[in-house]
């Protein structure tokens, strides 16, 4: 299954450069890995028909600790991000993509994975938090997991 990776973030606003981070540790080791900053609607100009989407990025929750790991899948990305987390962009990285699926009826077809990086701190800076520092290998082991099988569902219990 052919898979494209988004990293979501902005490096100069500390935690919230954590899905570029991981995103180009993928794109190191081969993945196809699209860095679209702050601006999913760069997908548009990008998308190739990939059956399988990947998106990281840095969230907000007032109930989660800084540098946990979400994984959702399909359908959930959309409901648990609106209801119990929040993105660190202006306008949603899930709203956006919403947009873009209904536009692209490819991409309203390809599975959707959003991988999402607690934040700590989101301030003027580059240096990640020792938190989300620390999440950054994991959430590239859960891609390559994820990758490699299509049944994978991370779990915070046993850290797969």
């Amino acid at each position: 299954m052919r898979t494209l990776i988004l990293a979501l973030g902005n490096e100069l606003m500390r935690d919230d450069g954590a899905g570029l981070k991981a995103g180009r540790l993928l794109a190191e080791k081969g993945y196809n890995v699209l860095e679209v900053g702050t601006d999913v609607f760069l997908l548009a100009n990008h998308y190739s028909g990939e059956e399988r989407v990947i998106i990281i990025d840095a969230i907000l929750s007032d109930k989660l600790k800084p540098g946990e790991i979400v994984h959702l899948s399909g359908g959930e990305v959309f409901e648990r991000l609106k209801a119990e987390m929040r993105s660190a962009h202006f306008m949603g990285a899930i709203d956006g993509l919403k947009l873009l699926m209904a536009l692209d009826e490819r991409l309203a077809r390809a599975e959707v994975h959003f991988i999402g990086i607690v934040a700590k701190e989101i301030d003027l800076g580059m240096e990640l938090s020792e938190e989300v520092e620390r999440a950054v290998p994991k959430v590239v082991e859960l891609v390559e997991k994820l990758t490699d099988t299509q049944s994978f569902k991370y779990s915070p219990e046993n850290g797969e």
